[in-house]
């Protein structure tokens, strides 16, 4: 079948089924219907949540039931974007014509559809919010964009997300009212399941960098009372007509480049790659190329502190080397294993001569959408502020931050490339593999930064996340790491270049203990966008949540938007949980984009959902 790019995401993946309806809540690793934290709205939702199987449109022609336009939450804050869409393989439901349009359905029990059931089909969610940007609900029927999803026999649910862009007078769509939205809409779901063909075990997410993150967060989050406040704002189900607990925990996340651990995202972007640049805002004399260095070794001492571990146990630590700031460790040598890795596997699956080429970009489609229907939402790639952040980084000549393209005749040729003037990579020809001296080696010739210093909470409040953790339009200071580093150097960074009394720590404070509608501080809202709160004892939040049991995590190693670290950590911690299974890759010569080893996107999500559902 050949599936096109706005289709990538019509499939659920592998998923696990769940011990049934009484599993027990704040159980890590794993996801279900099952009960929830109560309260809320379950009332009140019986008579403004129900869904009305009189009321399903009909696409005759590819045999499609949809509704659009269904409010997701019973006091909807942003009634523009808290409603959402879904749509059916015409075989799940038996219906009749109104008249009138539309038509009244039953489900269909002996309907089938590609091995799927009614009772079996996996049920889809796109988070398209490249920049934590918001995803508007779809407006009007489209069949190609939902084509290969029908096909598959997957129910395509489309809902509405507030994100940074999104606030308006009466509402605001900073962090966590995204994950937020996202939560009510599987809520809302599980609340009509006896009305609603499709396995509520088997819920799955995925998205590209912010809507990965989103993604990110909710399967770690399921269920986590850190949010009860905020769905009880919003009138979410969160108990049936009978008084049962509904549970927002899925079965499934797939994230492409997820940009999530905000809160050490200076840090980790200042350790990774900035500290082999010494131009621009890390240029010899100004405060900001001290402040880098000591963001560097601060996250030495996060990464120490997380208790992170390898697949046999061992704990990864970074440790002070002589040159560079902690490039040694057993936590080191994992991060160099890894991008060792992706480079053989480049080798792999590549056949010379080889031409970079660009992948897709954030946004999933022009103008967003997510593979959804007409009418999808979202903002056109970004992850960063505009006038702070240079593009691109790192790719190689006629790669994607490239108009041009250079084609590498040979293996030998590319890496001749990739060594440039100063070697870092040994290449075996007997063997096709490759070696390479570390870390600086490959930052220098493939991940340069481009972003600057204080890249996720700038020192004027700039930066993308600045915003994302802010309050309306007005961004905010979000991370305590980079807090404790300034209050720490002050002294020093104000006889340097380019110091301002504007970024001194104490600045930072009032920002601290701005609270939002619901009463949250922006250090806990960005605890609650944090994935590994949820999945590490270390960061105090591990067994309070549903973890999803089955992830999906690919990133193109060369972007320059975060550090590697973030999705390094993110499959280490999953994996710990032992209870979880991690399908993880970084792919060679690929940046901030949608980045697969081989073959479409598309196809490959599919084939891995139908291989994990056998």
């Amino acid at each position: 079948m050949n599936l096109s790019r706005r289709s990538l995401f019509r499939s659920a993946i592998a998923f696990t089924l769940f011990s049934g309806l009484g599993l027990a809540a704040c159980s890590s690793g794993t996801s279900g219907v099952g009960t929830a934290s109560t309260g809320g709205s379950g009332t009140a939702a019986a008579g403004t949540l129900a869904l009305n199987n009189a009321k399903w449109s009909h696409d005759a022609d590819n045999d499609v039931y949809y509704q659009i336009g269904l409010s997701y939450v019973a006091s909807p804050a942003a009634p523009d974007y808290e409603t959402l869409g879904i749509y059916v393989p015409g075989a799940y439901f038996t219906g009749a014509d109104n008249g009138d349009g539309t038509h009244k359905v039953a489900i269909n029990t002996s309907g089938s559809v590609n091995g799927f059931t009614p009772a079996t089909a996996p049920i889809v969610l796109p988070v398209n919010t490249p920049g934590y940007a918001s995803q508007k609900p779809p407006t009007q029927y489209s069949y190609d964009s939902i084509s290969d999803y029908m096909a598959a026999g997957f129910i395509y649910v489309h809902a509405g997300l507030r994100g940074k862009d999104s606030n308006a007078d009466s509402y605001v769509g900073n962090a966590p009212w995204g994950v937020t939205d996202l939560k009510a809409a599987v809520r809302y779901l599980r609340f009509n399941s006896a009305s609603l063909p499709g396995s509520m075990d088997r819920i799955f997410v995925f998205g590209h960098s912010g809507g990965g993150a989103q993604s990110s967060v909710m399967g770690a989050s399921g269920d986590s009372p850190l949010y009860t406040k905020y769905l009880e704002h919003l009138g979410a189900a969160m108990t049936s007509s009978d008084g049962t607990a509904i549970s927002d925990a899925i079965a499934g996340v797939m994230a492409w480049c997820p940009i999530t651990s905000l809160n050490v995202g200076n840090a980790a972007y200042e350790w990774n790659m900035s500290q082999f640049t010494s131009s621009g805002t890390r240029a010899e004399g100004t405060w900001t190329a001290a402040y880098g260095k000591d963001l560097a070794a601060a996250f030495a001492e996060t990464v120490n502190g997380l208790g992170l571990i390898d697949s046999k146990g061992t704990a990864l630590k970074l440790e002070r080397s002589s040159e560079g700031v902690y490039l040694a460790g057993s936590y080191y040598e994992r991060v160099v294993a890894e991008i060792t890795t992706s480079l053989n596997n480049f080798l792999a699956d590549t056949t010379f001569p080889y031409t970079p080429s660009s992948r897709q970009m954030a946004g999933m489609e022009p103008g967003g959408g997510g593979g959804g229907p007409s009418g999808g939402g979202g903002t056109p790639p970004s992850g960063e502020a505009p006038g702070r952040q240079s593009p691109g980084g790192g790719q190689p000549p006629g790669g994607e931050s490239s108009g041009s393209s250079t084609t590498y005749n040979t293996v030998e040729e590319y890496i001749a490339y990739l060594n440039g003037e100063t070697p870092w990579v040994t290449y075996d020809s007997a063997s096709n593999t490759a070696t390479i001296t570390g870390l600086q080696g490959f930052v220098t010739s493939q991940k340069k930064p481009s972003k600057e210093v204080g890249a996720f909470d700038a020192p004027d409040r700039s930066a993308t996340e600045n915003i994302v953790m802010g309050k309306g339009t007005q961004g905010l200071h979000f991370s305590k790491l980079s807090h404790d580093v300034l209050a720490a150097n002050e002294s020093t960074y104000s006889s340097l270049t380019g110091w301002s009394g504007d970024y001194a720590a104490s600045t930072w404070d009032s920002d601290f203990t701005t609270t939002d509608e619901a009463g949250g501080d922006v250090v806990a809202r960005e605890q609650m966008y944090e994935p590994l709160y949820y999945l590490l004892d270390s960061q105090g939040g591990r067994g309070s949540s549903r973890v999803a049991p089955n992830w999906r995590i690919r990133t193109g190693i060369t972007q320059g938007d975060a550090a590697s670290t973030v999705e390094i950590n993110l499959a280490l911690a999953l994996q710990a949980l032992g209870n979880t299974k991690v399908d993880f890759a970084t792919v060679w010569g690929q940046g901030h984009t949608m980045a697969e080893r081989t073959g479409d996107g598309a196809a490959n999500f599919i084939a891995w959902v139908k291989e994990a559902s056998a």
